[in-house]
């Protein structure tokens, strides 16, 4: 997997801009993605100094959409906090804070 397909996108929410002035920093990432994998593609596209990855898996539910109340499937995802070395941080989080 190229490091793009590994961490997918940031989740930026009112928690995890918290968590990012203390160094750790939120993604959703490839289901397929192990913890290792995930800190060499952190540290190849943002090169930082990665301490730490956590991983949790959010499991899929049934929601209802629409105004028929059609309902779908909401996809697994994976999710990774990832702890950088005191003093670095990525950009795309800092959205002047």
């Amino acid at each position: 997997m190229a490091n793009g397909q590994i961490i997918r996108k940031p989740i930026i929410t009112e928690r995890s801009m918290q968590l990012a002035k203390t160094g750790k920093f939120s993604f959703i990432v490839a289901r397929g993605a192990t913890k290792v994998m995930i800190k060499e593609a952190a540290t190849k596209m943002f090169k930082v100094d990665v301490i730490g990855v956590d991983t949790t898996i959010q499991k899929g539910k049934m929601k209802r959409f629409g105004s028929k109340r059609e309902e779908r499937a909401v996809p697994v995802l994976k999710k990774a906090v990832i702890t950088l070395k005191e003093g670095q941080k990525i950009d795309i989080f800092d959205l002047g804070v």
